[in-house]
């Protein structure tokens, strides 16, 4: 059974950076595409950064020149460096797998 485990959030001031990994257990086949949504207190959830099997890169605007998403093929792990944190990025981070397999998520919180 595919399980995607989540880390590396927490609680930074406006400015910090922080990475985030989604490490897979029981890696499934085909793994078209990876990528990270989140999701803020009340809102929807919304796309992050997906990567894709050949390493193209699609981001949201709002995170675009701060987030950059990466993924080692080898053992199934995605990242996403977030640089330049303002508070509208406090959120819960998911990871997804062909958006079918999705982890818990991990609590970012950016102060002001």
């Amino acid at each position: 059974q595919v399980q995607l485990v989540e880390s590396g959030g927490g609680l930074v001031q406006a400015g910090a950076s922080l990475r985030l990994s989604c490490a897979a257990s029981g890696r499934p086949a085909n793994i078209l595409m990876m990528g990270w949504y989140r999701q803020a207190p009340g809102k929807q959830r919304e796309l992050v950064a997906t990567i894709n099997s050949r390493g193209s890169t699609n981001y949201a605007d709002s995170v675009k020149g701060r987030f950059t998403i990466s993924r080692d093929n080898a053992n199934g792990t995605v990242y996403l460096q977030m640089n330049s944190l303002t508070p509208e990025d406090t959120a819960v981070y998911s990871c997804t797998i062909n958006l079918y397999y999705w982890g818990k998520g991990t609590r970012v919180t950016v102060s002001s």
